[in-house]
């Protein structure tokens, strides 16, 4: 573009105006790569460095190019070569759980999400009590920013991202919207717009893919910041998850691969990896890159049903096999002592927020009731990593295995319960994890039947797994029979933890929340004083139940039995 046409305007206002579009900054009109525009002087890096966290939705294991992918991801891959590649780093297998541990640092059991995500018509987020990492940032001195997917409640406006640590905020409240309408139905008939600008609905922005808009967006704050000041960027993109959705000419290039929803998908993954492209090149543009941290993660394991792929690993999103918790993942930086190699140290999503705490010069002490670790001199030096277990979860409300038992957990566990934990080389899970099969790339069009039954699992009657995941990463070969002890070790931590959990907040879903009563958005539907109201009842009918016996009620009898039925359907539904 002709850009020394237009006299008298800025940059900045054609970039806040927004004249400038995905056209002007694709990639192919920018440079060759990631490491490919004007290089910046190599002078001492001033401290603290500008920290951009990048998640994806629904990415596969197997969905990206340096993992012998079939779907064209080379930033991603240029980016991980030349920084440290995380190959041993774990994640959530849904969406909630994940971006709550990253921006709290705490185990599920320790916000009470312990259970499914949050829908949007529950009145649950994030606890409001918990110091977020953009809290702390902004303790620190940085300007933070998000852009994408939001998905931790939204219910009061103090549950919002500018009320949980961020200055800005371009993106989605709820879990999944139409890439271009921005509308997201909840339910026949339940449906509403859901892009806001701040605490504001951004009607006047649909229209534009969300992938190409978010990259956009960060442009634009790149753009108009100084670099002088300490930079929090946390990129949300809302790929690749359903709905299917991409632009044409991604699509084209995929035109040979039989399998539609893997077409769709892969389409998706290389027009987000391009947004990737743009981003990193801002960041030279603008002369933050040489200060930066990039650290790029996925959300869950890829859902296989709708394209994702996560093989070799067994499961998929949604359960807590190694293709539902394990993640893609990498660091991206100058800053790294030791660049270009791959690490097989221990890392967990939790372990961000005191990594980048720590980063910004700021202190997260044990006091804070954090359950991640620095991880940073395991990831720049190489060093051995000072995480040696995960608690994969404990979900109580889930569906109780048929065949568990407490008896069956040496009469110290119900292994009935959900549950999965990794203690060194050793994984356990008890319950019911999720589907168990190892599901191969779908890039043909359709699999002969006999096919999909070479790897299927039968559906075996035991409630406990237990697996050498160092030995054997793809959980081929259950150890519990054969190693009771270790079994029984396992048990016992996840007796420890469960003695800290907190109660389970999934709460009844609540009309009032249809975007029919906001003006046909998805928005805060919940004002102070209710909430207030809502507490004190609680708080009252907490103290009458201590002070004396209930008497029998079938009101509260129904509204107990609706209450758990609403909470079996919405597990059943994710």
């Amino acid at each position: 573009m002709a850009m020394h046409a237009l006299t008298g305007v800025s940059l900045i206002s054609l970039l806040s105006l927004g004249y400038l579009s995905w056209d002007w900054a694709k990639p192919s009109l920018l440079a060759d790569g990631p490491g490919e525009a004007s290089e910046q002087p190599s002078a001492a890096p001033p401290q603290p460095p500008h920290i951009i966290f990048i998640l994806t939705d629904d990415q596969g294991y197997h969905d990206v190019g340096y993992h012998g992918s079939d779907i064209e991801t080379p930033t991603l891959d240029r980016l991980a070569a030349e920084g440290v590649k995380l190959e041993n780093y774990y994640i959530q297998p849904i969406c909630t759980p994940s971006r709550s541990q990253l921006l709290t640092g705490r185990y599920q059991i320790h916000t009470g999400l312990q259970h499914s995500i949050i829908r949007p018509r529950q009145p649950n987020c994030l606890p409001l009590d918990q110091v977020t990492l953009p809290q702390k940032l902004q303790e620190a001195g940085y300007s933070t920013h998000m852009v994408g997917k939001w998905h931790l409640g939204f219910y009061r406006k103090e549950c919002l991202p500018t009320r949980r640590g961020f200055d800005t905020f371009l993106g989605s409240l709820t879990g999944n919207v139409d890439y271009y309408t921005y509308d997201n139905c909840d339910g026949p008939g339940v449906c509403g717009f859901d892009l806001h600008e701040g605490e504001s609905v951004a009607w006047g922005l649909s229209g534009q893919y969300s992938t190409m808009l978010y990259a956009q967006r960060v442009s634009h704050i790149l753009a108009s910041h100084s670099p002088r000041q300490p930079l929090f960027l946390y990129v949300a993109f809302q790929a690749v998850h359903t709905p299917l959705q991409s632009p044409r000419e991604y699509l084209y290039r995929y035109r040979t691969m039989g399998n539609v929803a893997r077409r769709k998908y892969a389409a998706m993954v290389t027009c987000m990896d391009e947004a990737v492209r743009n981003i990193t090149w801002a960041l030279k543009r603008y002369g933050f890159y040489n200060n930066s941290v990039i650290i790029f993660s996925s959300d869950n394991g890829g859902q296989t049903f709708s394209g994702g792929s996560n093989w070799p690993l067994r499961g998929r999103k949604g359960t807590y096999w190694e293709g539902g918790v394990r993640g893609l993942g990498f660091v991206h930086s100058p800053l790294l002592k030791r660049k270009r190699r791959t690490s097989r140290a221990l890392v967990h999503i939790t372990d961000w927020y005191p990594t980048l705490v720590g980063l910004a010069g700021g202190t997260a002490s044990a006091t804070d009731g954090l359950d991640g670790y620095d991880v940073w001199p395991a990831i720049s030096e190489g060093r051995a990593s000072p995480r040696t277990e995960i608690l994969h979860n404990i979900d109580p409300l889930y569906n109780h295995a048929r065949h568990g038992s407490l008896e069956g957990g040496f009469g110290i566990w119900n292994t009935a319960v959900q549950a999965a934990i990794r203690v060194g080389e050793w994984k356990l899970l008890t319950g019911d994890p999720g589907y168990g099969d190892w599901i191969p790339p779908q890039t043909l069009a359709a699999f002969p039947g006999s096919w999909w039954n070479l790897e299927r699992m039968a559906s075996a009657r035991q409630a406990v797994w237990l697996f050498n995941i160092s030995a054997d990463p793809y959980e081929r070969e259950d150890l519990a029979g054969q190693r009771p002890d270790v079994v029984r070790a396992l048990l016992a931590r996840l007796v420890d933890y469960n003695r800290t959990a907190i109660p389970v907040r999934y709460p009844a879903e609540n009309p009032r929340a249809h975007p029919d009563f906001n003006g046909g958005a998805w928005g805060p539907w919940a004002s102070d004083e209710e909430e207030e109201e809502e507490e004190e009842e609680e708080g009252r009918a907490r103290s009458f139940s201590r002070g004396r016996r209930k008497k029998k009620c079938k009101i509260c009898k129904l509204r107990s039995f609706f209450r758990k039925l609403n909470s079996r359907l919405m597990s059943h539904r994710i």
